[in-house]
Formats: C-alpha cells, sequence, structure tokens
C-alpha cells in the first residue's frame, strides 16, 4: 500500500524509546502516513498525564531498530507537547500511543496510564487518540526494560492498523477523544472484537510493610488483579473473553446526571 504523505502521525508511548511496543506500534501505521516518533528517554510507567513544569526538557534525535526517533528526556506527555510544537511544528492527524507491555483496562489505569496520558494530551489539541496495549501474562514484564520483551505483535499490529485506517478517513464519533485499544496476549488473527466500557477496578489494592537494616519502615504499593468483571466491561473482555477491548473515552469527565441531583448537597 502507498503511504499517504499527507497524513501526519504521532507515535509515543511510556515505556520509552527502546520498548519493542513502540516498533510494533510504528509499524502499525507506518503505511498511513507521515510517522513521527516523540517518546519518553526511560521507563516512564504509571505518570498519568504527568507534565514537567520546573525543568527544561532536552530532545535526542536518533536511530533504534532503523526507526528515527525522538527522545524526550521527560515524560509521555512532555513528549506529546515537543513532538507537536518543537519537533512537527503543526498538529498531526492521529496520535498513537503505544504498544504498552501490559494491559491498560479499568478505571485504575485509565487515570494513571503514562500510555493513556500521552493520548489524552493529543486529544486535548482536537487529535483523534488511539492508545493501544498489549497484555502480559507476568506482573513484572510492566515495569521491565522492555527493549528486548519479547511478543508476537502481528496480530496486534494488524488490529490498530485496520483502526487507525478507518479513524483518519472518518475522524472519531462526536464525544469520543480516545479510543483505548486492548489486546489479549493469545489474539489470533482475526480476534473478536468487543465495544467496552470501564470496569470500575482492576487492581485490588494492597500496602506491603518492610524495615530496613535500622528497623525503620518503609512501603511497596502493591495487590492481586481482579480477574472477574460484569460482562461488557473491559477487564471482562480481556480477562474472561479472550476478546480484543476497545473503549471510547471522552476527556469530559462531568458526571452525566441531572445537576438537579446534587442540589440537596449544597
Amino acid at each position: 500500500m502507498d503511504t499517504d504523505m499527507s497524513k501526519k502521525i504521532l507515535v509515543t508511548n511510556d515505556d520509552g524509546v527502546y520498548s519493542t511496543g513502540i516498533h510494533a506500534a510504528w509499524k502499525s501505521v507506518s503505511d498511513l502516513g507521515d510517522v513521527t516518533v516523540s517518546a519518553p528517554m526511560t521507563q516512564q510507567s504509571g505518570v498519568g498525564r504527568s507534565i514537567s513544569i520546573f525543568e527544561p526538557l532536552r530532545i535526542t534525535q536518533t536511530t533504534i531498530n532503523g526507526i528515527d526517533v525522538n527522545a524526550v528526556a521527560g515524560t509521555p506527555t512532555d513528549s506529546v507537547i515537543l513532538g507537536i510544537f518543537a519537533v512537527m511544528k503543526e498538529m498531526p492527524d492521529l496520535i498513537l500511543s503505544g504498544f504498552n507491555i501490559g494491559e491498560n483496562i479499568s478505571t485504575d489505569t485509565i487515570t494513571t496510564s503514562g500510555t493513556i496520558g500521552a493520548a489524552l494530551e493529543g486529544a486535548s489539541y482536537g487529535i483523534p487518540a488511539i492508545a493501544a496495549s498489549i497484555q502480559v501474562m507476568e506482573e513484572g514484564d510492566k515495569f521491565d526494560d522492555n527493549r528486548n520483551f519479547q511478543h508476537d505483535y502481528d496480530v496486534a499490529i494488524k488490529v490498530v492498523n485496520k483502526i487507525a485506517k478507518k479513524v483518519l478517513e472518518h475522524g472519531l464519533p462526536e464525544n469520543v477523544d480516545l479510543l483505548n485499544v486492548n489486546i489479549p496476549h493469545h489474539a489470533e488473527d482475526n480476534p473478536d472484537i468487543e465495544i467496552t466500557r470501564l470496569a470500575r477496578k482492576f487492581f485490588k489494592t494492597d500496602v506491603e510493610e518492610r524495615h530496613d537494616p535500622r528497623g525503620r519502615p518503609y512501603y511497596w504499593i502493591a495487590g492481586e488483579l481482579i480477574v472477574d468483571e460484569e460482562e461488557g466491561t473491559d477487564v471482562h473482555a480481556i480477562m474472561n473473553n479472550g476478546n480484543v477491548s476497545v473503549t471510547p473515552i471522552s476527556l469530559d469527565a462531568t458526571s452525566p446526571i441531572d445537576f438537579s441531583e446534587i442540589d440537596h448537597l449544597l
């Protein structure tokens, strides 16, 4: 397929420019337009939409696995801002954030994931946005150095390519700013796709107290996965059905209630 160079696409992530996931993300849209990669220099999982406002930022332009990248010494959101305003110097037609090593499902991750945060930053400028993540079977894989992470991305690449092509052609529906796409670890060709809503929780939060050699306490935030949620949620689609989950997300987090329902609280 001939690349439509008139379409400008920004690719980013939160696992860093060396992650195998960002190379796969680039492949998933490389035939759809002129692709710019701007992503954190190092692992930035869990920083949400954090932005650096107290220190200067630097960009290192380099080539990784044959792809030109802009490595930003900052957060995923920083990478999107610099990618748009310092590198591209124009608004892209699409932003793709991923592939994250590890599923981003439920309200737990939608509000903490750097992958989602980067996509939402782009969406805030009116850019159609896609966040793409793959399920992992070992929790530790989400936080390791992912430059050597082994995964067959072929199915994920095809899924995102198909969605991205249609988004470029038709845009996103009104009141949808982001499509949050999650692909099961063992997805096969032409996987079933569910349009889902966010589950309330994915982690059963726990805090583990330990003690240093001087007996002073320190803490690890931990917890187990919640592997079963209501049908129709992203958690159920991934963890129970083994289907691709696509959740439409809006930047407007205002509750859709009739405001008169909170009159008695004021």
